[in-house]
């Protein structure tokens, strides 16, 4: 069913309970999330933003054909068109093929790239408007938040009624019947939405940041952020905003995470040696450890994130190291963690080789790669454990 945003804007789109990973299975997604579409209904004319995941096309349509005749929809704006926000789209235009779809230049390629369909496309750039009668609609090009065809749309519908919908930007996994921040328990979707800037959008920071600082320069009123995914902030919109420049400017806060993998328990012992050292050297700062074989990739990036340090620990495998590792390693150097202390550790049989390799990993990563590592031949006995505490407090010696 639809929800009320607004005087003129209501929620039309699909939540997800069941969505337990998204991008495939590049990304946990836990709490569910939603796929939110807006329908905005202006004294002249009537405007779709944005539809739903694929296998909700039908769904959408039908629950859309209860609140409107779908022949009194003028135009289907399109922000961002990866599938789960333009999926009902072959679906929706079957039935109004002729329905001009604003996008953006990079916009209509996705589209038809992705449906194969010549319908009626009207490219938009950066301050073009779209007049409702009593609403104006404006378009904001936001290349990389997160494709290159990403906009946002400005409606100013007057008093209260300031509404920038974002798509992906300010978005997080997040289902929940209740729609709005104020109506959900903030420090979950505050932490999905760390999640979810860190695990999608914190590649693109220099961005991120750039675009923020172009939209606060507009001096636009600003009553409502209406992302395409999780819950619609309007108790303090621009605190969200403010979180995204926070977090945009290489972000950490006084916290070690430490994460390994371990075939005989040798190297977990040596990680929790190296974790006790750096609590004993810095008791103000949070150490959190994590065995990346049994724990998440996503969160543990979310940890690293936080983190003004981070040490990864591995056995020397096959003359390498364990494949977990290789994951998050992969992962994180994808997401472009700036000013974060870093160093390897593990244990090894008849050969060694893990940490040295690590080490060069977590440079070409851009990690400040503090030392060689610590690496240690077979099981740790009470001295290579205390060489290891002894190590952690060394490591937390240069952390402000």
């Amino acid at each position: 069913m639809s929800k009320v945003v607004s005087e003129h804007v209501k929620w039309v789109g699909k939540i997800d309970w069941e969505l337990k990973s998204f991008h495939g299975n590049e990304l946990s997604t836990d709490k569910g999330s939603s796929y939110n579409a807006y329908l905005v209904r202006g004294s002249k004319k009537t405007v779709l933003i944005d539809t739903v995941w694929g296998p909700y096309d039908r769904e959408f349509v039908a629950r859309l054909q209860q609140e409107i005749d779908l022949k009194d929809i003028d135009y289907v704006i399109m922000n961002h068109n990866e599938t789960d926000h333009s999926g009902a789209l072959p679906e929706l235009m079957r039935l109004i093929p002729d329905t001009p779809i604003y996008c953006t230049a990079k916009g209509q390629t996705i589209i038809r790239g992705h449906y194969h369909e010549e319908w009626n496309f009207v490219n938009v750039k950066t301050g073009d408007t779209l007049d409702l009668g009593d609403i104006k609609l404006t378009f904001i090009e936001a290349p990389m938040l997160h494709w290159p065809d990403t906009m946002f749309t400005y409606m100013d519908a007057g008093e209260g009624e300031h509404i920038l919908f974002s798509n992906d930007g300010f978005g997080q996994h997040y289902a929940t019947e209740s729609l709005f921040d104020d109506c959900v328990d903030k420090s979950e979707v505050y932490h999905e939405a760390m999640k979810y800037w860190v695990n999608i959008l914190n590649p693109y920071a220099a961005q991120a940041t750039k675009k923020i600082k172009d939209i606060l320069a507009m001096n636009l009123p600003l009553d409502i952020i209406a992302p395409s995914h999780g819950i619609i902030w309007r108790s303090n919109p621009t605190e969200i905003v403010n979180k995204y420049l926070e977090w945009a400017n290489a972000y950490s806060e006084k916290q070690v995470t430490i994460f390994y993998d371990t075939m005989w328990e040798s190297t977990r012992k040596i990680g929790e040696a190296i974790a006790k050292g750096i609590c004993e050297e810095k008791p103000e700062y949070t150490v959190k450890l994590f065995n990346a074989g049994k724990e998440d990739k996503n969160d543990i990036a979310t940890e690293v994130f936080k983190a003004k340090a981070v040490l990864v620990g591995s056995p020397t495998i096959n003359l390498g190291y364990a494949y977990s590792i290789a994951g998050m390693m992969e992962l994180i150097k994808g997401l472009r963690f700036k000013n974060k202390k870093a160093a390897a550790f593990g244990s090894c049989g008849w050969g060694g080789g893990a940490v040295k390799q690590l080490t060069e990993k977590l440079k070409t990563a851009g990690f400040e790669v503090a030392n060689d590592g610590f690496e240690k031949m077979w099981v740790p006995d009470e001295s290579v454990l205390k060489e290891a505490e002894e190590y952690g407090r060394n490591f937390a010696k240069d952390l402000d």
